[in-house]
């Protein structure tokens, strides 16, 4: 008897979209924020002087209100709010869909004071300043009680929110909010009634509370938060994970969003989640919360943020947790193969790891694993290939600290020149071939660099705006050569032929996967994708000579539909010429 599948089908081999909402488009200028909504937020300046930031500003350069406060970049980028919003997202629903893209990843989209949203103050509604009327959706949140799901209101955000979906769906795209389960911000109404209250609160035994406000006992009030961070209380846990209080608020989050008009059908809902940290948040939790959200829907993606390696990623991926993880084990071995160069891998040994990683779960997982080449916690794509060597991509914890420019100033900001930029189109046509479902970070296909957090989270680049060129080092001299930055249209029209190429193979999409050839000396890396009626072989060449690359392959044409060439395959064998830094996708006719 064969094994159930669990993960869905629609996710097997999708193209995803990450977008981080509060720089992906500003819709709707009316509902800016104001110096107000950053209460809460990091770096805890709400008085100095302050304005929504020009969208096509120069990044590093201080805008006059910023000067006013004498604090330097990193301190004012903090502060910055760029105006993007859900409008934003349903302006541009065209642009994806003209992309090729499949399906959607938000980065939280919740009620919170901070441009990341990762410090929620509840999970129920959409930030106010996401959508139309800010003002009459905090007029309206302010009369439930928030612990109890029957007091809920639909805010004009909320509702503005189940627009966006029913237009995803409309245009046959999914899409999935980011669950951040593990912490609030100190705005949340729980963290908020504790400190008011203290241990009177009836919502004290919710969160991580190491000492309480006691005069007669010499203690003042203090609480864990998510890696020290004051800003991200932490949620109790117990042996089973977090505790019944803030679970079944959780838990009617989760229905809330995934069946919103309550009638059991869940076709006007988001079609799954991406859950933050979720190494931070003990097992019993999540296969108790997987089966609350697979009986609301059971067709629902479940994906995990674990950062580690495939070993500790496996509890996990077993079918009772989630169906995939965010995959930076992919992004680590495609950094060792095809960027670094002091410490760069051989195709063999780049062989050896995507194997590990396609045999450490459930053949089915390979399929599902959404294979990103960076996000909004890493240095973009582009930026990656301007700092080869920069440290081992793999010691995640120490190369995320040493990518942001403010630990590492002798980080190149620049932009890609031309080598680089082919060196990032050819990750791509790996990306676009390889087995799982690869995700783009918003912006990569437009151009867009940066060095990891604050820096991978610009104002996306759009083709009808004008863009100041960046002019401004991070310590605020000037650049010796300011750097254009204006839409790519030869890059995104890299992506979208290859996104297109892909959904139009059925062994691209779903296909089994054969290595064909590892080539150490030439760093050359081909390998089959193949189903029962479509057969497509990929030969990619990593090197910075041109090669001829020969091939196993049955006997006919095969066309290069990345390149417009045939080639004939005799006697079992094919032979072509590869451009150096570049690939061939040649599909079986």
């Amino acid at each position: 008897m064969s094994t159930p599948q669990f993960t869905p089908e629609w996710a097997k081999g999708i193209v995803w979209y990450q977008i981080f909402p509060e720089r992906f488009r500003n819709g709707d200028p009316s509902n800016d924020p104001t110096l107000a909504s950053l209460e809460g937020a990091y770096p805890r300046d709400h008085t100095s002087p302050w304005q929504v930031h020009p969208w096509t500003s120069d990044w590093y350069q201080l805008q006059p209100y910023e000067r006013q406060n004498g604090r330097d970049f990193w301190f004012n980028v903090q502060r910055r709010r760029y105006g993007g919003n859900v409008q934003g997202i349903l302006d541009r629903l065209d642009y994806l869909t003209d992309l090729g893209v499949e399906a959607i990843y938000l980065n939280p989209v919740f009620d919170s004071p901070s441009s990341h949203k990762y410090d929620g103050a509840t999970y129920h509604h959409i930030d106010p300043h996401f959508g139309p009327d800010p003002a009459g959706d905090r007029r309206l949140i302010a009369s439930e009680t928030p612990d109890q799901p029957a007091t809920w209101l639909w805010t004009a955000a909320d509702r503005l929110m189940l627009r966006l979906i029913d237009e995803v769906h409309r245009r046959g795209l999914r899409l999935i909010f980011d669950g951040v389960w593990n912490h609030v911000g100190v705005n949340c109404w729980a963290f908020r009634d504790v400190v008011a209250n203290q241990c009177q609160s009836a919502y004290a035994d919710w969160l991580k509370v190491v000492s309480w406000d006691d005069a007669a006992a010499g203690t003042t009030f203090d609480y864990k938060g998510w890696f020290g961070a004051r800003e991200l209380p932490e949620w109790f846990q117990d042996e089973d994970g977090i505790v019944a209080g803030p679970r079944d608020y959780i838990y009617a989050a989760t229905r809330r969003w995934m069946d919103p008009d309550g009638d059991g059908d869940p076709r006007d809902g988001i079609d799954g989640w991406r859950l933050d940290v979720a190494f931070c948040v003990r097992h019993p939790f999540w296969k108790a919360w997987r089966r609350h959200a697979r009986a609301i829907n059971p067709e629902a993606y479940l994906v995990a943020e674990v950062v580690s390696t495939p070993e500790d990623e496996q509890p996990y991926l077993r079918g009772d947790e989630f169906d995939a993880t965010m995959n930076y084990n992919f992004t680590f071995a495609c950094v060792e193969f095809f960027v670094n160069r002091r410490d760069r891998i051989t195709a063999s040994a780049f062989d050896q790891r995507l194997r590990e990683l396609r045999e450490a779960h459930p053949a089915e997982v390979a399929h599902v694993m959404q294979n990103l080449l960076d996000s909004h916690d890493a240095n973009r794509l582009a930026s990656f290939t301007v700092n080869p060597d920069l440290w081992p991509a793999r010691d995640w914890h120490n190369y995320h600290r040493v990518s942001k420019v403010e630990h590492t100033p002798t980080y190149d900001t620049r932009r890609p020149v031309a080598a680089e930029r082919r060196l990032q189109r050819l990750m791509v046509i790996f990306q676009m071939t390889y087995l799982g479902a690869p995700m783009i970070y918003y912006g990569d296909e437009a151009g867009m660099w940066g060095a990891n957090d604050p820096d991978c989270r610009k104002p996306m680049v759009w083709p009808d705006l004008t863009y100041e060129p960046e002019a401004t080092l991070p310590d605020g001299q000037p650049r010796p050569q300011p750097d254009e930055v204006a839409f790519d249209r030869d890059l995104f029209d890299h992506y979208r032929t290859l996104i297109h190429i892909r959904k139009a193979s059925p062994a691209l999409r779903r296909g089994d996967y054969r290595t064909l050839l590892t080539d150490d000396a030439r760093r050359l890396f081909a390998f089959a994708r193949e189903t029962e009626e479509d057969a497509v072989v990929v030969a990619l060449n990593a090197d910075e000579l041109m090669n001829v690359v020969e091939l196993e392959a049955a006997d006919g044409t095969w066309v290069d539909v990345l390149n417009g060439e045939q080639h004939q395959a005799a006697n079992g064998r094919l032979s072509l010429t590869v451009p150096p830094l570049w690939g061939a996708i040649l599909r079986k006719q």
